[in-house]
């Protein structure tokens, strides 16, 4: 068991009778208050008038001690005056909480294997809430379409602040969409999410807590690519604007003050060049830097802000502007801070979460760890639910190598059909999966829609070895120097070198999977790599085989189009087809043109987003969309499984997921703000 430390102060239990004319509402014990209009949530207005009180405001009482840890910000005001005017009142599962405490996460490396402890403190303008059905408010109070799906108008909460205590307005929405989301020099190339059928949407200002997108085409999904992505809709205009030259004209000249060649080397700095939100925070190792900068970090509207960045982890306290409240008026996260250490092997992370080193942990985690976990639940006083994953293990081929012959190969559907049946999928689940998972093909969606056949979830997962051995004959795959293994048409043997990395798969998985293929006559080789090296061969259009977990829900796909457009996922997911990619986003100038499927799946996307939800113009290319897929066997599925998720019992208020899914963003729809530690 580990031991923490904390402020005397930090014990003070939160009570309504010490604290809040409120009753002290929580999801398990509403005390007669009829639900909001949002589940376990509720604007304030509306709360005081269902529980007929008048809300009072407490806060941390180590909020100032916390405060003085954040380089650059000024001397803290009233809780009533950190917090917005309309705060985010929410329920707790089970308990209002005690102040204090820190969270121990724990990660692969840098950058690798941090999303699930990033969304703990992630916020966006809309999230889903726990029944992974209903969008609710999170940063914004409230929003509406027009009736065609091409204005998105967003109202923000009067008086919410940044980490720094500045103002947060509708201005920092559109600063982040025209100044950064769409500036080649921040972000090379706009996300698809910001676009449209790959057009550019137009952000407008309506006052100071209004906000509209106004699309050139319908496209109701937006909202829920808000509700689930790392990648938040707003940016700190007052900190950030002033290094950038098209808000301040000066702000070159502010930038070499500072040592930089110009702003955009600060942005950089500050806000990295992508729309990742957990990129490192170097001033951070850079004392005599950071004292010259205006701040050690970016502010945030997150929960927690990063005090300490190193190669060894990461340490973060809780926002003192931090906007919203539990029922009995307590300005939340109840959390003091968050401890983050990097283990970047998998048998050392999983002895520390045997020894109960960490309080929550979910992402890198897979079911073949279960045994292990399970069987140290008692002595280590934690608790392991196993929970549907909405992705699942799945391969691919480099239909772009830069190998000719290897790219002609795994460019025929014969050989991807042959290596998708050699696999034993009833095997697999019995020794990697502990007969837990259900065999299935890869279909894009996940679940598969109503509308669709249910015929292609099991397209080309028949075992059938002899059938996989005549493709592979058929497409001029031969044992030509006897040893037992097929040689590519030229007489080079052919080789598959599988890297893996346990962070999007489980090596038992990757080992069957080896074996099978061998079986077939196909050699291979399996080596585990960490994520970050995995990452940078795939990048770089290095690997013969694509291995990570895939899939997305109808409602992801509606806002984001990455999982049938080349290379068919960002960096961090399962990507191929890297030459694909490049010819689609040059224009045909550069890469290597895709096949006919190929161009159709980038077309049905589109006009699939934009069509209305249920038409027949919805079906028709929802349908063609898997067919083009999952016929041309693009991506091998093996079976949909449970995933271990994690947790000490000392972390009071943690309900159990309805998923294990990085899809949904991991813990954001399960409010961990209310999370407290009992000890």
């Amino acid at each position: 068991m580990k031991l923490k430390w904390y402020m005397a102060a930090a014990f003070v239990a939160v009570s309504s009778a010490a604290h809040a004319a409120c009753p002290a509402v929580t999801v398990a014990d509403m005390k007669g208050v009829a639900p909001g209009a949002f589940p376990q949530q509720f604007d304030l207005a509306e709360f005081e008038a269902a529980a007929n009180c008048k809300m009072t405001f407490s806060g941390n009482p180590a909020a100032k001690d916390l405060n003085a840890k954040i380089q650059g910000n000024p001397d803290l005001p009233s809780v009533a005056d950190r917090l917005p005017s309309e705060p985010l009142v929410v329920a707790p599962y089970e308990s209002v909480g005690k102040y204090g405490g820190t969270f121990d996460a724990l990660s692969n490396a840098t950058e690798a294997g941090t999303s699930d402890f990033l969304s703990t403190r992630h916020v966006n303008l809309v999230r889903y809430s726990d029944d992974l059905q209903t969008i609710v408010p999170n940063v914004a109070k409230s929003w509406s379409w027009n009736a065609e799906f091409t204005k998105l108008t967003f109202k923000l909460r009067k008086g919410h602040k940044w980490s720094d205590g500045a103002p947060f307005t509708a201005e920092d929405v559109k600063f982040w969409y025209d100044n950064l989301a769409l500036d080649s020099k921040v972000i090379e190339k706009p996300k698809d999410y910001v676009l449209v059928g790959g057009k550019p949407m137009t952000v407008d200002v309506v006052d100071a807590q209004t906000v509209t997108f106004n699309l050139p085409a319908p496209k109701p999904g937006l909202l829920a690519h808000f509700a689930t992505s790392f990648a938040q809709g707003f940016q700190p205009k007052h900190f950030l604007g002033q290094f950038h030259p098209t808000i301040n004209p000066d702000a070159d000249k502010k930038a070499k003050e500072l040592g930089f060649a110009n702003g955009y080397e600060v942005i950089k700095v500050y806000f990295g060049n992508s729309d990742w939100t957990d990129t490192p925070s170097p001033l951070l190792n850079s004392p005599d830097k950071v004292k010259k900068m205006p701040k050690a970090v970016v502010p945030t509207l997150e929960s927690f802000l990063t005090v300490s960045d190193t190669t060894e982890g990461r340490h973060y306290v809780a926002n003192p502007y931090f906007f919203m409240v539990d029922t009995a008026g307590n300005q939340l996260p109840y959390i003091n801070e968050q401890d983050e250490v990097y283990a970047n092997d998998n048998q050392v992370r999983l002895l520390k979460l045997v020894n109960a080193e960490a309080d929550y942990k979910a992402q890198s985690v897979q079911l073949a760890d279960a045994p292990l976990l399970l069987d140290g639940q008692e002595k280590g006083n934690y608790t392991i639910h196993l929970r549907p994953k909405v992705a699942m293990h799945a391969f691919s081929f480099n239909v772009t190598s830069a190998d000719e012959e290897k790219r002609k190969i795994f460019g025929d559907l014969k050989f991807r059909t042959a290596m998708s049946i050699a696999l034993n999928r009833k095997e697999i689940n019995e020794v990697a999966y502990f007969g837990q998972g259900v065999p299935r093909q890869y279909t894009g969606f996940s679940p598969l829609p109503d509308f669709i056949d249910k015929k292609w979830e099991s397209h080309a997962i028949e075992f059938d070895l002899d059938k996989a051995k005549k493709l592979l004959g058929e497409v001029g795959l031969k044992d030509k120097d006897g040893d037992g293994f097929l040689d590519l048409p030229s007489g080079k043997p052919l080789v598959l070198n599988m890297q893996f990395a346990t962070q999007g798969i489980a090596g038992q998985v990757v080992e069957l999977v080896g074996q099978h293929w061998s079986n077939a006559g196909v050699k291979t080789t399996v080596k585990e790599v960490t994520p970050d090296e995995y990452r940078s061969a795939q990048s770089s259009n290095q690997l013969d085989v694509g291995m990570w977990q895939k899939g997305q829900p109808l409602g992801i796909v509606l806002g984001n189009n990455e999982l049938w457009v080349p290379p068919f996922e960002n960096y961090f997911g399962h990507r191929t087809g890297m030459l694909w990619a490049e010819y689609v986003d040059s224009n045909g100038t550069k890469g290597v043109k895709p096949p006919e499927f190929v161009t159709q799946l980038i077309e049905d996307i589109n006009a699939f987003q934009s069509a209305e939800a249920g038409s027949d113009e919805f079906k028709k290319r929802g349908k063609r969309m898997v067919e083009n897929l999952v016929g041309n066997v693009l991506f091998i599925g093996t079976a949909l499984t449970p995933d271990p998720i994690y947790h000490r019992n000392q972390l009071k208020n943690f309900v159990e997921f309805k998923t294990a899914s990085y899809e949904y963003y991991r813990t954001f729809p399960y409010r961990p703000q209310q999370w407290w530690l009992d000890e």
